[in-house]
Protein backbone atom coordinates (compact mmCIF):
# COMPACT_ATOMS: atom_id res chain seq x y z
CA UNK A 1 0.00 0.00 0.00
CA UNK A 2 2.79 2.38 0.87
CA UNK A 3 4.71 1.47 -2.32
CA UNK A 4 1.67 2.26 -4.42
CA UNK A 5 1.33 5.71 -2.92
CA UNK A 6 5.06 6.32 -3.21
CA UNK A 7 4.98 5.62 -6.96
CA UNK A 8 2.25 8.16 -7.62
CA UNK A 9 4.51 11.26 -7.42
CA UNK A 10 7.01 9.63 -9.75
CA UNK A 11 4.35 8.76 -12.32
CA UNK A 12 2.93 12.29 -12.11
CA UNK A 13 6.37 13.79 -12.74
CA UNK A 14 6.90 11.59 -15.79
CA UNK A 15 3.46 12.49 -17.13
CA UNK A 16 4.07 16.23 -16.66
CA UNK A 17 7.47 16.01 -18.34
CA UNK A 18 5.96 14.26 -21.34
CA UNK A 19 3.21 16.85 -21.62
CA UNK A 20 5.71 19.68 -21.36
CA UNK A 21 7.85 18.19 -24.16
CA UNK A 22 4.83 17.89 -26.41
CA UNK A 23 3.86 21.46 -25.59
CA UNK A 24 7.36 22.74 -26.49
CA UNK A 25 7.38 20.77 -29.70
CA UNK A 26 3.91 21.90 -30.69
CA UNK A 27 4.76 25.57 -30.03
CA UNK A 28 7.94 25.78 -32.16
CA UNK A 29 7.94 29.19 -33.85
CA UNK A 30 7.22 29.00 -37.57
CA UNK A 31 8.15 32.23 -39.31
CA UNK A 32 6.06 33.31 -42.34
CA UNK A 33 8.25 34.44 -45.25
CA UNK A 34 8.09 35.20 -48.92
CA UNK A 35 10.28 33.31 -51.33
CA UNK A 36 11.34 33.06 -54.95
CA UNK A 37 12.54 30.12 -56.98
CA UNK A 38 15.87 31.02 -58.53
CA UNK A 39 15.67 31.09 -62.32
CA UNK A 40 18.25 32.00 -64.97
CA UNK A 41 17.97 34.73 -67.56
CA UNK A 42 20.28 36.66 -69.84
CA UNK A 43 22.83 38.32 -67.60
CA UNK A 44 21.03 41.62 -67.46
CA UNK A 45 19.74 44.13 -65.00
CA UNK A 46 17.96 45.99 -67.80
CA UNK A 47 20.02 49.11 -67.23
CA UNK A 48 18.38 52.17 -68.82
CA UNK A 49 19.96 55.61 -69.16
CA UNK A 50 18.15 58.77 -70.20
CA UNK A 51 19.78 61.20 -72.59
CA UNK A 52 19.35 63.54 -75.52
CA UNK A 53 19.72 63.15 -79.28
CA UNK A 54 22.78 65.17 -80.37
CA UNK A 55 24.75 65.41 -83.63
CA UNK A 56 27.95 63.43 -84.14
CA UNK A 57 29.72 66.58 -85.35
CA UNK A 58 28.92 70.12 -84.24
CA UNK A 59 30.79 73.33 -85.11
CA UNK A 60 30.89 76.47 -82.98
CA UNK A 61 31.72 79.15 -85.53
CA UNK A 62 33.17 82.59 -84.90
CA UNK A 63 34.77 85.46 -86.79
CA UNK A 64 38.54 85.47 -87.24
CA UNK A 65 38.63 89.19 -86.53
CA UNK A 66 36.93 91.50 -84.06
CA UNK A 67 34.18 93.84 -85.14
CA UNK A 68 30.57 94.95 -84.93
CA UNK A 69 27.85 92.63 -86.21
CA UNK A 70 25.73 94.42 -88.81
CA UNK A 71 23.63 91.52 -90.13
CA UNK A 72 22.42 88.11 -88.97
CA UNK A 73 21.51 86.11 -92.06
CA UNK A 74 20.08 82.87 -90.55
CA UNK A 75 17.79 81.75 -87.76
CA UNK A 76 17.91 78.79 -85.40
CA UNK A 77 16.62 75.63 -87.09
CA UNK A 78 17.51 76.73 -90.61
CA UNK A 79 19.23 74.20 -92.87
CA UNK A 80 22.42 75.64 -94.36
CA UNK A 81 24.91 74.56 -97.03
CA UNK A 82 28.69 74.67 -96.93
CA UNK A 83 29.92 78.21 -97.73
CA UNK A 84 26.53 79.87 -97.06
CA UNK A 85 26.84 83.29 -95.30
CA UNK A 86 25.61 83.24 -91.71
CA UNK A 87 26.57 86.62 -90.24
CA UNK A 88 28.37 89.78 -91.38
CA UNK A 89 30.58 92.37 -89.66
CA UNK A 90 30.83 96.08 -90.51
CA UNK A 91 33.29 96.26 -93.47
CA UNK A 92 34.28 99.94 -93.18
CA UNK A 93 37.26 99.42 -90.89
CA UNK A 94 38.64 96.58 -93.00
CA UNK A 95 38.16 98.63 -96.17
CA UNK A 96 40.34 101.35 -94.69
CA UNK A 97 42.98 98.78 -93.80
CA UNK A 98 42.96 97.50 -97.40
CA UNK A 99 43.37 101.04 -98.74
CA UNK A 100 46.27 101.69 -96.38
CA UNK A 101 47.94 98.43 -97.35
CA UNK A 102 47.54 99.22 -101.05
CA UNK A 103 49.16 102.62 -100.49
CA UNK A 104 52.11 100.94 -98.75
CA UNK A 105 52.54 98.68 -101.77
CA UNK A 106 52.59 101.66 -104.11
CA UNK A 107 55.17 103.42 -101.95
CA UNK A 108 57.36 100.31 -101.78
CA UNK A 109 57.12 99.86 -105.54
CA UNK A 110 58.21 103.45 -106.08
CA UNK A 111 61.21 103.03 -103.79
CA UNK A 112 62.21 99.87 -105.64
CA UNK A 113 61.94 101.66 -108.98
CA UNK A 114 64.07 104.54 -107.70
CA UNK A 115 66.67 102.13 -106.37
CA UNK A 116 66.81 100.44 -109.78
CA UNK A 117 67.35 103.81 -111.54
CA UNK A 118 70.08 104.75 -109.05
CA UNK A 119 71.85 101.46 -109.70
CA UNK A 120 71.79 102.02 -113.47
CA UNK A 121 73.16 105.56 -113.07
CA UNK A 122 75.97 104.35 -110.82
CA UNK A 123 76.90 101.67 -113.35
CA UNK A 124 77.19 104.33 -116.10
CA UNK A 125 79.31 106.57 -113.88
CA UNK A 126 81.57 103.65 -113.00
CA UNK A 127 82.13 102.94 -116.69
CA UNK A 128 83.40 106.53 -117.09
CA UNK A 129 85.49 106.31 -113.93
CA UNK A 130 83.24 108.90 -112.17
CA UNK A 131 82.07 106.43 -109.45
CA UNK A 132 83.77 103.83 -107.32
CA UNK A 133 83.09 100.12 -107.00
CA UNK A 134 81.94 100.67 -103.39
CA UNK A 135 79.19 103.05 -104.54
CA UNK A 136 78.00 100.43 -107.03
CA UNK A 137 77.81 97.76 -104.30
CA UNK A 138 75.92 100.15 -102.08
CA UNK A 139 73.32 100.77 -104.80
CA UNK A 140 72.88 97.03 -105.33
CA UNK A 141 72.20 96.57 -101.63
CA UNK A 142 69.71 99.46 -101.69
CA UNK A 143 67.88 97.86 -104.61
CA UNK A 144 67.71 94.48 -102.86
CA UNK A 145 66.33 96.14 -99.74
CA UNK A 146 63.70 98.06 -101.73
CA UNK A 147 62.55 94.92 -103.53
CA UNK A 148 62.29 93.04 -100.22
CA UNK A 149 60.18 95.84 -98.76
CA UNK A 150 57.95 95.65 -101.83
CA UNK A 151 57.38 91.95 -101.36
CA UNK A 152 56.59 92.50 -97.68
CA UNK A 153 54.09 95.24 -98.52
CA UNK A 154 52.36 93.01 -101.06
CA UNK A 155 52.08 90.18 -98.52
CA UNK A 156 50.63 92.53 -95.91
CA UNK A 157 48.13 93.83 -98.44
CA UNK A 158 47.02 90.28 -99.28
CA UNK A 159 46.62 89.51 -95.56
CA UNK A 160 44.47 92.60 -95.09
CA UNK A 161 42.38 91.64 -98.11
CA UNK A 162 41.82 88.23 -96.53
CA UNK A 163 40.77 89.91 -93.30
CA UNK A 164 38.23 91.91 -95.27
CA UNK A 165 36.78 88.59 -96.43
CA UNK A 166 36.66 87.49 -92.78
CA UNK A 167 33.91 90.03 -92.16
CA UNK A 168 31.50 87.43 -93.58
CA UNK A 169 31.01 84.27 -91.52
CA UNK A 170 30.16 81.21 -93.62
CA UNK A 171 29.10 77.63 -92.80
CA UNK A 172 31.95 75.13 -92.83
CA UNK A 173 29.65 72.17 -93.62
CA UNK A 174 26.09 71.21 -94.50
CA UNK A 175 23.90 71.13 -91.42
CA UNK A 176 21.35 72.82 -89.21
CA UNK A 177 21.80 75.97 -87.14
CA UNK A 178 21.26 74.95 -83.51
CA UNK A 179 22.29 78.11 -81.65
CA UNK A 180 22.98 81.81 -82.25
CA UNK A 181 24.76 83.83 -79.56
CA UNK A 182 25.18 87.24 -81.22
CA UNK A 183 22.81 89.79 -82.70
CA UNK A 184 23.12 92.77 -85.00
CA UNK A 185 24.77 95.72 -83.27
CA UNK A 186 26.82 93.56 -80.92
CA UNK A 187 30.61 93.86 -80.86
CA UNK A 188 32.31 90.47 -80.90
CA UNK A 189 35.90 89.41 -80.45
CA UNK A 190 38.07 87.31 -82.68
CA UNK A 191 37.31 83.63 -82.19
CA UNK A 192 34.18 84.24 -80.12
CA UNK A 193 31.51 81.61 -80.88
CA UNK A 194 28.44 83.23 -82.43
CA UNK A 195 26.76 80.47 -84.46
CA UNK A 196 26.55 76.70 -83.82
CA UNK A 197 25.95 74.38 -86.77
CA UNK A 198 25.14 70.68 -86.33
CA UNK A 199 26.29 68.52 -89.22
CA UNK A 200 23.81 66.44 -91.17
CA UNK A 201 23.94 62.65 -90.98
CA UNK A 202 25.17 60.87 -87.88
CA UNK A 203 23.19 61.04 -84.65
CA UNK A 204 24.21 60.15 -81.09
CA UNK A 205 22.72 60.01 -77.62
CA UNK A 206 24.48 61.96 -74.88
CA UNK A 207 24.03 60.25 -71.50
CA UNK A 208 25.52 60.46 -68.00
CA UNK A 209 26.80 57.34 -66.25
CA UNK A 210 27.23 56.98 -62.45
CA UNK A 211 30.66 55.78 -61.42
CA UNK A 212 29.31 52.44 -60.21
CA UNK A 213 27.98 51.59 -63.70
CA UNK A 214 30.95 52.47 -65.91
CA UNK A 215 32.39 48.96 -66.18
CA UNK A 216 28.90 47.60 -66.68
CA UNK A 217 28.31 49.82 -69.71
CA UNK A 218 31.69 48.94 -71.20
CA UNK A 219 30.85 45.22 -71.00
CA UNK A 220 27.46 45.63 -72.64
CA UNK A 221 27.35 43.52 -75.79
CA UNK A 222 24.66 45.65 -77.41
CA UNK A 223 22.72 48.82 -76.73
CA UNK A 224 19.20 49.73 -77.73
CA UNK A 225 18.13 53.32 -78.34
CA UNK A 226 14.54 54.49 -78.15
CA UNK A 227 12.87 57.90 -78.12
CA UNK A 228 9.82 59.06 -76.26
CA UNK A 229 8.26 60.48 -79.43
CA UNK A 230 8.21 57.07 -81.19
CA UNK A 231 7.25 54.36 -78.68
CA UNK A 232 7.87 50.80 -79.76
CA UNK A 233 10.63 51.66 -82.24
CA UNK A 234 14.27 51.03 -81.35
CA UNK A 235 17.66 51.54 -82.97
CA UNK A 236 20.91 49.68 -82.44
CA UNK A 237 23.56 51.72 -80.62
CA UNK A 238 27.21 51.37 -79.70
CA UNK A 239 29.30 53.10 -77.05
CA UNK A 240 31.58 55.50 -78.94
CA UNK A 241 32.97 57.79 -76.28
CA UNK A 242 33.32 57.72 -72.50
CA UNK A 243 34.79 60.62 -70.55
CA UNK A 244 37.94 59.76 -68.55
CA UNK A 245 36.81 61.82 -65.54
CA UNK A 246 33.56 62.83 -63.87
CA UNK A 247 31.69 66.08 -64.21
CA UNK A 248 32.61 68.48 -61.40
CA UNK A 249 28.95 69.15 -60.59
CA UNK A 250 27.04 65.91 -61.23
CA UNK A 251 29.96 63.54 -60.47
CA UNK A 252 28.92 61.36 -63.41
CA UNK A 253 30.77 60.27 -66.53
CA UNK A 254 29.61 61.71 -69.86
CA UNK A 255 29.16 59.15 -72.61
CA UNK A 256 28.18 59.20 -76.28
CA UNK A 257 26.25 56.32 -77.85
CA UNK A 258 26.29 56.32 -81.65
CA UNK A 259 23.12 55.27 -83.47
CA UNK A 260 23.44 52.93 -86.43
CA UNK A 261 21.40 53.85 -89.49
CA UNK A 262 19.58 56.81 -87.92
CA UNK A 263 16.57 58.36 -89.61
CA UNK A 264 16.95 62.19 -89.46
CA UNK A 265 13.20 62.58 -89.96
CA UNK A 266 12.44 60.51 -86.85
CA UNK A 267 15.49 61.28 -84.71
CA UNK A 268 15.44 65.04 -84.43
CA UNK A 269 18.06 66.92 -82.46
CA UNK A 270 17.15 67.52 -78.83
CA UNK A 271 14.69 64.62 -78.55
CA UNK A 272 14.56 62.76 -75.25
CA UNK A 273 16.10 59.32 -75.72
CA UNK A 274 16.74 56.22 -73.63
CA UNK A 275 19.65 53.83 -73.92
CA UNK A 276 19.04 50.28 -72.67
CA UNK A 277 21.77 47.73 -72.00
CA UNK A 278 19.93 44.38 -72.20
CA UNK A 279 23.07 42.22 -71.97
CA UNK A 280 25.27 43.79 -69.34
CA UNK A 281 26.81 40.65 -67.93
CA UNK A 282 26.86 38.87 -71.25
CA UNK A 283 26.02 35.41 -69.86
CA UNK A 284 23.18 33.56 -68.17
CA UNK A 285 22.77 34.66 -64.55
CA UNK A 286 20.35 34.45 -61.62
CA UNK A 287 18.55 37.58 -60.56
CA UNK A 288 17.17 38.19 -57.05
CA UNK A 289 15.48 41.11 -55.31
CA UNK A 290 17.77 43.17 -53.12
CA UNK A 291 15.59 42.31 -50.13
CA UNK A 292 16.92 38.74 -50.27
CA UNK A 293 20.48 39.82 -49.47
CA UNK A 294 21.71 39.76 -45.87
CA UNK A 295 24.93 41.62 -45.00
CA UNK A 296 26.69 39.85 -42.14
CA UNK A 297 30.29 40.38 -41.11
CA UNK A 298 31.15 41.95 -44.43
CA UNK A 299 29.75 39.02 -46.44
CA UNK A 300 26.67 38.84 -48.64
CA UNK A 301 24.39 35.95 -47.71
CA UNK A 302 20.95 34.56 -48.52
CA UNK A 303 18.50 32.21 -46.78
CA UNK A 304 17.85 28.93 -48.61
CA UNK A 305 14.65 27.01 -47.81
CA UNK A 306 14.81 23.20 -47.74
CA UNK A 307 11.62 22.10 -49.54
CA UNK A 308 11.48 18.81 -47.57
CA UNK A 309 11.80 20.18 -44.04
CA UNK A 310 10.77 23.83 -44.63
CA UNK A 311 13.83 24.91 -42.64
CA UNK A 312 16.23 27.64 -43.65
CA UNK A 313 20.01 27.68 -43.97
CA UNK A 314 22.33 30.64 -44.48
CA UNK A 315 24.57 30.66 -47.55
CA UNK A 316 27.27 33.06 -48.74
CA UNK A 317 26.96 34.28 -52.36
CA UNK A 318 28.92 36.49 -54.74
CA UNK A 319 27.01 39.44 -56.18
CA UNK A 320 27.22 40.83 -59.68
CA UNK A 321 25.70 44.02 -61.05
CA UNK A 322 22.79 45.71 -59.28
CA UNK A 323 20.15 48.07 -60.52
CA UNK A 324 17.03 49.47 -58.87
CA UNK A 325 15.61 46.65 -56.69
CA UNK A 326 17.41 43.70 -58.33
CA UNK A 327 20.86 42.14 -58.20
CA UNK A 328 22.60 39.43 -60.22
CA UNK A 329 24.06 36.46 -58.34
CA UNK A 330 27.47 35.64 -59.78
CA UNK A 331 28.18 32.53 -57.65
CA UNK A 332 26.78 30.55 -54.71
CA UNK A 333 23.27 29.83 -55.99
CA UNK A 334 21.89 27.29 -58.45
CA UNK A 335 18.75 27.34 -60.52
CA UNK A 336 15.66 25.90 -58.84
CA UNK A 337 16.60 26.67 -55.24
CA UNK A 338 14.11 28.53 -53.06
CA UNK A 339 15.33 31.83 -51.60
CA UNK A 340 13.71 33.95 -48.89
CA UNK A 341 13.00 37.51 -50.06
CA UNK A 342 10.99 38.97 -47.17
CA UNK A 343 11.61 38.49 -43.44
CA UNK A 344 15.31 37.68 -43.82
CA UNK A 345 16.36 39.64 -40.73
CA UNK A 346 14.05 37.68 -38.41
CA UNK A 347 15.37 34.20 -39.19
CA UNK A 348 17.74 31.84 -37.42
CA UNK A 349 19.65 28.91 -38.93
CA UNK A 350 17.49 25.78 -38.95
CA UNK A 351 14.30 27.70 -38.26
CA UNK A 352 11.11 26.38 -39.81
CA UNK A 353 9.26 28.75 -42.11
CA UNK A 354 5.95 28.90 -43.89
CA UNK A 355 5.66 30.36 -47.35
CA UNK A 356 3.05 33.08 -47.70
CA UNK A 357 0.81 32.31 -50.66
CA UNK A 358 -0.46 29.17 -52.30
CA UNK A 359 2.25 28.77 -54.94
CA UNK A 360 5.72 29.84 -55.94
CA UNK A 361 6.18 31.34 -59.39
CA UNK A 362 9.31 30.35 -61.32
CA UNK A 363 10.22 32.24 -64.46
CA UNK A 364 13.21 33.53 -66.29
CA UNK A 365 13.31 36.41 -63.85
CA UNK A 366 12.64 34.58 -60.57
CA UNK A 367 9.00 35.12 -59.62
CA UNK A 368 8.03 36.13 -56.08
CA UNK A 369 5.17 34.55 -54.19
CA UNK A 370 2.52 36.92 -52.96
Amino acid sequence: MNLRWAALPLAAAVFLAACKGKEIESHEEVRPVRTVVAGRNDGSVNAVYSGEIVPRHESQLGFRIAGKVVARLVDVGVTVKRGQPLMRLAPEQEALHVAAAAADVDAARSRAAQAHIDLQRTQQLLARQFASRAELDQQKLALDQAEAQLRSAIAQRDAVVNQRDYTVLTADRDGVVTAISAEAGQVVGAGQSVVTVAADGEREVAISIPESRVDELRKAQSLQVSVWAHPGKTWVGALRELAPSTDSVTRTYSARVSIREPDPLLLRLGMTASVAAPNVEGASAIRLPLTAIVDQEGQRRIWIVDPKTSRVALRTVTLGSAQDDAVLIAAGLTEGETVVTAGVHMLQPGQRVSVVGASVQSASLAGETK
